[in-house]
């Protein structure tokens, strides 16, 4: 079992910056790919950002290519997304995931409890 916790979601203005963490307790954190999944309102969950265990590979949704950044360390069990010139749209809960297999929504084996993020015109 591992268990997802995610802190540093907020009200942020257009333009701003804020840095989500997600820390790890459990079973072996660098096992798993990890991954943040965003949903606003009346909206499906979607992918933003991925990462593979060993911090090599990244996967980036076009709409925020160059804004986000995720990155991980596994001896802190933490993973962590740095969201630069964030805009309205980026306006959603922004929730952990992590898998053994693929960031597919099908594949997610922990989720963690989400955290709002807030960005205001």
């Amino acid at each position: 079992q591992v268990q997802l916790v995610e802190s540093g979601g907020g009200l942020v203005q257009a333009g701003g910056s804020l840095r989500l963490s997600c820390a790890a307790s459990g079973r072996t954190f660098s096992n798993y790919y990890m991954g943040w999944f965003r949903q606003a309102p009346g909206k499906e969950r979607e992918l933003v950002v991925g990462i593979d265990w060993r911090g090599a590979r990244t996967y980036y949704a076009d709409s925020v290519k160059g804004r986000l950044t995720i990155s991980r360390d596994n001896a802190k069990n933490t993973v962590f997304l740095q969201m630069n010139s964030l805009k309205p749209e980026d306006t959603a809960v922004y929730y952990c995931a992590a898998s053994v297999q693929s960031l597919s929504a099908r594949n997610i084996n922990y989720w963690g409890q989400g955290t709002q993020v807030t960005v205001s015109s």
